[in-house]
């Protein structure tokens, strides 16, 4: 989260100010004390808030630039101990009240503005899809009282993963977790400070810097375990980033950090900006992170900083300082704000598309609306006199009441979309038991439904189509969570055929059309779910802790599947799926003979496996585009949806006892693949089919896993 303070030389804060001017105690001043402008900390935040919207408008091209938000750690920490220490050093205390309204005033008026934006948006049934309505609610409440980033841990969030439907706030976790900063950390110094005066003869500033280093590094042993073992909560947690803070208050509390000589500036003013700008192009959503690998942005942050040379105009503070850095450094905080918003919105705006010059029309729009904002709310509510000539309470208390209003509005936002909401779940349970006549895949593959046509109609509603997913979470893990999780649905009967259901979240989508299929053969449904981890011997290219937990799942399920009376497997994955080459010419070859190897143990005691060819992968939920336009407008190109060699093809073709079956045709045309098949809404995301989808498809499943058990004289 971009930082939206002044920059303030931090220079002699060992001793007081030669000339202290005495304030009300009552009143809130802008600044406790006199401050210098730092013009290459400005243009840093023009890298760091650069970074993260170009990452957020093109995540191939700029792979690591979420590390822009890990830049503005270290400037807020920068700035936010220089501040506090020149006023605990100049009075020997800290007025928390003041500086907190301070904060207040500086953060929340653009902060509360654009929520209150998403608020607005989140009543449109044409910019919010209605399935998506509650998680919407509950992340603007979270946002508006800076809790995102607890919200989004809890949830087991990815970050760095783009699936799903992210929310018009997600981006404030950040801004949450910086405010949480802004409450510990004086009183973590305000205690430094007591502890320095009481125990160690009033040494306070030493006292202070061995404090906040003593938390930094407990912060940093704690970001790298916990990325280890729980990568996503990792990414928000509070303490997980302290240290990151701490590495930009240690370069404000410590003057020899401060790097005044020509050559030493030089090189490490251009080194840090050279290290910041490796992590952007090569860091992507496979690097562990946070972790030992966000080390390498801080470290180059706090480099910059450092660097404090400015005597040539080659040095990289005299080059971070020039007029069009310094405008987006003034921005940033505002341009932060704005941008994911925009994103999120802009696929569901009528006649908008994602197209480069869409996305460049979109960029440029979010530079406008956060000079606006900058230019009509930051700096005229930071000076407004009503607030900053009171006590700091009447700033606090104006904030709460803010913050309620916007709460209320999407508060609102849920009651006038409600009755939508109901209305939408008890269509989605009548569709699935009573689908009508040839829908769905019938149109394509069953000759006697040949020629029908449902015209424009789309079920489930595309504002409703991301609810419309398997409803038992409990047999699905993820992340870094290793336990061979089963789970069992259908027959009792000692004697049922038993059928195993493997693989990653393409094949958990089939698990209800499976449920109702054990129910209605008398099958026995036994299943093993990992996010993001298929049924394959080939190590993922992930490397870090979920490559390993993927790869403990898979040997774990082996083994209970070696004593497991099995009479057939159905798998299925995702054919993007990244895997390492594992000596292999390529990861493909790979992957081949990864599937193969796993799939061995069943067909070497005479177990048939069945697989499906992968369905489509679009680059955004197809529903945006189905809110807005016309059916045919939503197709996608063949060859940017489709992926031609898909491992799972290969790795069953001509393999004996191995049943392959392709709805490619199902999916797309010659040209292009459709969001849409016989009335029925194929997608809930971007990747994965709805429910009502897969149920269509339910005969041929059937057909396939009951010849597979024929064989075997079930």
């Amino acid at each position: 989260m971009p930082s939206a303070d002044d920059a303030l030389e931090p220079q002699h804060l060992g001793v007081p100010a030669l000339t202290v001017t005495a304030e009300p105690q009552d009143r809130s001043p802008e600044h406790a004390e006199p401050s210098r402008f730092i013009p290459h900390v400005q243009g840093l935040r023009a890298i760091a808030v650069l970074a993260v919207v170009l990452y957020h408008f093109w995540p191939a091209r700029f792979s690591g630039g979420y590390v822009g938000v890990d830049i503005f750690f270290v400037i807020s920490g920068f700035l936010i101990t220089s501040h506090l220490m020149r006023e605990l050093t100049a009075s020997g205390s800290l007025r928390l009240g003041q500086f907190w309204a301070r904060r207040a005033r500086r953060l929340l008026p653009a902060s509360l503005l654009v929520l209150l934006f998403c608020a607005l948006v989140a009543m449109s049934p044409y910019l919010t899809p209605t399935s998506a309505l509650p998680n919407e609610v509950r992340e603007i409440l979270a946002s508006t009282f800076y809790v995102e980033n607890w919200y989004l841990a809890l949830n087991s969030a990815d970050y760095l993963n783009h699936s799903g439907d992210p929310t018009t706030v997600q981006h404030y976790w950040s801004l949450s977790l910086e405010e949480q900063f802004y409450v510990m950390w004086p009183l973590l110094m305000l205690l430094a400070a007591w502890l320095g005066v009481k125990w160690f003869r009033g040494a306070r500033r030493r006292s202070v810097i061995t404090t906040l280093a003593v938390a930094s590094v407990l912060s940093f042993v704690f970001c790298v375990v916990f990325t280890m073992t729980n990568p996503a909560p990792a990414y928000f947690v509070t303490f997980g980033r302290m240290w990151q803070f701490g590495v930009g208050a240690m370069v404000a509390l410590v003057p020899m950090l401060r790097i005044r000589n020509a050559i030493g500036s030089f090189v490490l003013g251009w080194g840090g900006i050279a290290v910041l700008l490796f992590t952007i192009f090569t860091f992507d959503a496979q690097t562990p992170f946070p972790g030992y690998a966000a080390a390498l942005p801080t470290l180059g942050a706090a480099a910059v900083i450092m660097a404090s040379n400015h005597e040539r105009w080659w040095y990289p503070t005299r080059v971070l300082a020039i007029r069009p850095a310094q405008f987006v450094g003034d921005i940033s905080y505002s341009l932060y704000l704005w941008h994911w918003p925009l994103i999120i919105i802009a696929p569901s705006v009528p006649f908008w598309g994602l197209t480069i010059y869409h996305r460049l029309a979109l960029l440029a729009l979010c530079f406008v609306l956060a000079w606006l904002t900058k230019r009509f709310v930051e700096d005229p509510a930071r000076g407004w006199k009503v607030l900053t000539s009171r006590p700091a309470r009447v700033t606090l208390w104006s904030s709460l009441a803010a913050m309620v209003v916007v709460a209320s509005v999407a508060g609102l936002a849920w009651a006038v979309n409600a009755p939508a909401y109901t209305a939408g779940v008890k269509a989605l349970q009548d569709l699935r038991h009573n689908p009508p006549p040839c829908f769905g895949a019938a149109v394509v593959l069953d000759k006697s439904c040949a020629g029908t046509d449902f015209g424009d109609t789309i079920l489930p509603a595309p504002g409703f189509a991301g609810v419309d997913r398997p409803t038992s979470p409990e047999c699905f893990v993820q992340l870094n969570d290793a336990r061979p999780v089963s789970c069992t649905f259908g027959s009792n009967d000692p004697n049922a055929p038993r059928v195993a259901l493997i693989g990653d979240s393409h094949a958990y989508q089939l698990l209800s059309t499976f449920q109702a299929m054990a129910d209605e053969n008398g099958w026995q449904l036994v299943t093993y779910f990992k996010g993001a981890c298929p049924w394959n011997t080939t190590p993922l290219a992930t490397p870090g802790a979920f490559g390993a937990a993927c790869t403990q799942w898979r040997d774990s399920v082996t083994a209970e599947l070696k004593t497991a009376h099995i009479d057939a497997v159905f798998t299925a994955a995702l054919a993007t799926t990244p895997y390492s080459s594992d000596g292999y010419p390529s990861a493909h070859d790979a992957a081949v003979a990864g599937y193969r190897k796993a799939w061995s143990e069943m067909l070497d005691r005479g177990i048939p496996v069945i697989t499906v060819v992968d369905n489509p992968v679009w680059e955004t939920d197809p529903n945006k585009c189905l809110r807005t336009h016309e059916m045919t407008a939503c197709d996608g190109e063949r060859s940017a949806v489709l992926v031609a060699n898909d491992p799972l093809r290969d790795a069953a073709s001509g393999l004996d006892r191995a049943t392959l079956l392709d709805f490619t045709d199902v999916f797309c045309g010659a040209e292009v693949c459709r969001p849409v098949v016989g009335g029925a809404n194929i997608y809930r995301d971007q990747d994965h089919l709805t429910v009502t989808f897969t149920d269509t498809l339910k005969p041929w499943y059937a057909q396939a896993i009951g010849s597979a058990l024929g064989s075997r004289g079930q």
